[in-house]
């Protein structure tokens, strides 16, 4: 392939590369990132491309692996922690689990709701069409921001008492 076939099939390819990316779920800045270095990729190891024809093709295999890669990446570099373990300084013990769920976004409720009833992370990412590691990290980012909205209120209620206000109005309740 030509540098000149190269850079035609770039100018085609660079924005099917990023569609085909946020189809799988990528954020926007990600598959833009990603798109790019795939291309850059395609272009150091074209020698390695077998038919000009399937260079997109090509090309955006090369963008989901580079996106694997860099999901195993930050796994290793995140220190996961299990929420029904972690130490917190909020007790969800005390809080009905309803109000919970009200501060999430709707998404996020219907994916915890799932696995209240006992659907596994497998089950809801066939459900979905997703990978299971989509929706594990799904479930961690749900936990994670209906933890945070909690604790929000819980400071707000906290610091409204102590200004001596007579109730607590919840935007969220």
């Amino acid at each position: 392939m030509t540098r000149e076939a190269y850079a035609r099939a770039y100018q085609d390819g660079l924005p099917k590369t990023f569609r085909f990316l946020l189809s799988r779920g990528v954020a926007r800045d990600t598959a833009e990132e990603i798109s790019q270095a795939a291309w850059m990729r395609g272009w150091e190891r074209l020698g390695q491309l077998r038919s000009e024809d399937l260079v997109s093709t090509w090309i955006n295999t090369i963008a989901l692996n580079l996106y694997r890669r860099a999901i195993r990446q930050e796994r290793r570099l995140q220190v996961l922690r299990d929420p029904l373990y972690a130490k917190s300084t909020m007790n969800f013990a005390g809080i009905e689990l309803r109000r919970i769920l009200r501060f999430c976004r709707l998404p996020d409720r219907q994916l915890l709701e799932a696995q209240m009833v006992g659907q596994t992370a497998e089950e809801i990412a066939q459900d979905q069409g997703v990978s299971q590691t989509a929706i594990r990290i799904r479930l961690l980012r749900a936990r994670r921001a209906a933890r945070q909205a909690a604790e929000n209120v819980r400071v707000r209620r906290k610091a409204h008492a102590a200004t001596g206000g007579t109730k607590f109005h919840s935007a969220v309740a």
